[in-house]
């Protein structure tokens, strides 16, 4: 091989080795992504999130349950925010969404915000994640460090959110099933469960567990309920996910359970004999680790299938593709 073939193959392989240190490979999310190139990001969502949630304290629970309804279909990519279009079925109209998930304007607000100091840098993705520890920390709830560099996505999927959101009519083993199938763990699963120490359900989906007359019911607490939520009509009267603590997040989701108090299925089979009572007797009794375990597991549903690097793109309203 003469000089010049052989110099021109190194400088082949070279080019090939920088290419390779180039490309965006699995891009590490981490907290610092905005440190330079929109340094009052956190900041400013905060301050939003802050508004809405002093306006209405229920919006804390509706914006960390906007989150896990997003990260549940094709990951943590904003899908769940988009609009539908002719080539868009929108999430929102998915039966675990309608009429049901909310804070929308508030994420949207928020994108406006932060697109005055740093127009097309930050992604609808990151600011919902953001805002769901921002609204925890709001209410007294813990806080976390955010992974952030996820990007948008330019579809959404209606098919998926119908059949990969866990139904609040589910059994055990499919919800641990469901979370699973997510890379959650069941106490990752019952951690996360925890949430519903705040906020409130609609009664449709709560009367049939009321008047069941079941052994897994505190016959008092059902008599309560059924005050708000007669047996044929009132479908959307709200009633607070914890009776005892509504608009506080602590521990007494836990103790509740354990007192037979849980207002949805989906609560109550936490503690019913099966394979995650011993988690929630543990965080009854010691409400830092389960809140310790609440932002180590919310920290992990952040980091399910983010699109990151080159693949999707940074939204300039959240509703809509660019």
């Amino acid at each position: 091989m003469d000089f010049i073939h052989f110099f021109g193959n190194i400088v082949v392989s070279f080019s090939v080795l920088i290419l390779l240190w180039n490309t965006p490979s699995e891009a590490q999310l981490s907290p610092s992504f905005y440190s330079n190139t929109c340094p009052n990001a956190l900041t400013t969502i905060r301050t939003s999130i802050r508004q809405a949630v002093s306006r209405e304290r229920r919006m804390a629970a509706s914006l960390i349950r906007l989150h896990f309804h997003d990260c549940f279909v094709q990951g943590c990519d904003a899908s769940i925010l988009l609009d539908e279009t002719p080539s868009i079925q929108s999430e929102k109209t998915a039966f675990p969404n309608v009429n049901s998930v909310r804070g929308y304007e508030v994420i949207e607000a928020a994108k406006r915000e932060v697109e005055k100091i740093c127009p097309g840098v930050v992604s609808c993705a990151d600011i919902l994640a953001v805002a769901a520890r921002d609204a925890s920390a709001a209410v007294g709830g813990p806080s976390w460090n955010v992974n952030l560099g996820r990007r948008d996505s330019t579809t959404a999927s209606r098919s998926v959110a119908n059949t990969d959101l866990p139904s609040p009519f589910s059994d055990l083993s499919t919800l641990i099933s469901a979370f699973a199938n997510k890379g959650l763990s069941a106490r990752d699963m019952v951690a996360l469960s925890g949430s519903h120490t705040i906020g409130q359900s609609q009664c449709f989906l709560f009367r049939n567990r009321i008047y069941s007359n079941g052994t897994d019911i505190d016959a008092g607490f059902a008599s309560t309920r059924r005050r708000q939520c007669p047996s044929n009509s009132g479908d959307s009267n709200l009633a607070a996910l914890d009776l005892v603590t509504p608009n506080s997040f602590d521990n007494n989701y836990f103790k509740n359970l354990m007192h037979r108090k849980g207002l949805l299925q989906t609560d109550q089979v936490l503690f019913s004999g099966g394979s995650t009572d011993s988690i929630v007797s543990e965080y009854s009794r010691n409400p830092r680790t389960f809140l310790s375990d609440f932002g180590n597991s919310i920290i992990k549903m952040g980091d399910i299938e983010p699109l990151t690097g080159q693949n999707g793109i940074i939204r300039r309203i959240c509703s809509a593709v660019n």
